[in-house]
């Protein structure tokens, strides 16, 4: 692992429905996605930090403020898929380590992405969880993880898992949020874009799934702490991004 590089590819579409354009918006005096480069840049692990983009206004915002962006297809169907033609054209090695960073969280820790890299092991793909609260376990908004004892992902829900019933005799801690950042074994990610996809996946909505189902494990890097950043979706989560700037 230790000689494996390790490249963030940071996905970024200028499309958006909820927030059209998000990734450029600059109140703070710089654009959303160069809040995320500088982010991730300060993780320990990381040796490069790329923005794979479908606009030409993306690429010369990120090449505006010094950063590295590739161009990608416009008719990705998710964010792996376009993951995976970037490593492309990086020319990646198969050994090489990706960490997908989502181009709306400017406030990413990143020992969460130093953590994410360090539980990748000889699994082909890991993920983050941490603890939260019984309120947000039952909320269908929020992606639930359950984790085997040699740390890799049992199954994920938007539904409160797992079930207690028995809470007397019950030895279960508090449930887990799963934080949607993933690395990936380079070499998965050409394998990834032949997995066909899965009843679980669309019964959740859930695409990490489909990894699962067709047999592959997920490592997962358990936090002691619930997570305070979270992504941008809206105009108004952005509006209390940049009130939080100026403190």
């Amino acid at each position: 692992m230790a000689s494996a590089p390790v490249i963030a590819i940071i996905p970024a579409r200028l499309g958006s429905t909820r927030f059209p354009g998000k990734v450029l918006a600059d109140r703070t005096g710089k654009p959303l996605i160069q809040h995320v480069c500088e982010a991730a840049a300060r993780s320990k692990l990381l040796s490069r930090v790329v923005v794979a983009t479908d606009d030409a206004s993306v690429l010369a915002a990120v090449r505006k403020f010094g950063g590295e962006a590739v161009m990608t297809r416009t008719d990705h169907p998710n964010g792996t898929s376009r993951l995976a033609e970037a490593a492309s054209h990086l020319g990646l090695s198969p050994e090489a380590v990706v960490v997908n960073v989502q181009g709306d969280e400017p406030e990413i820790e990143p020992a969460v992405i130093d953590a994410a890299v360090a539980a990748l092991g000889p699994s082909p793909v890991a993920t983050v969880a941490s603890p939260m609260s019984e309120q947000d376990a039952t909320n269908p908004n929020i992606v639930k993880v359950v984790m085997g004892v040699d740390g890799r992902a049992l199954y994920f829900s938007r539904a409160r898992i797992p079930f207690v019933r028995d809470a007397a005799n019950a030895t279960w801690g508090s449930p887990l949020r799963h934080i949607g950042l993933y690395v990936y074994r380079r070499s998965f990610l050409d394998r990834y874009l032949t997995l066909t996809p899965t009843p679980l996946e669309r019964a959740e909505s859930l695409e990490q799934l489909r990894i699962l189902e067709h047999g592959f494990s997920i490592a997962v890097a358990r936090l002691d702490r619930e997570m305070g950043f979270a992504g941008i979706d809206t105009p108004e989560q952005y509006e209390s991004f940049v009130r939080r700037q100026r403190v």
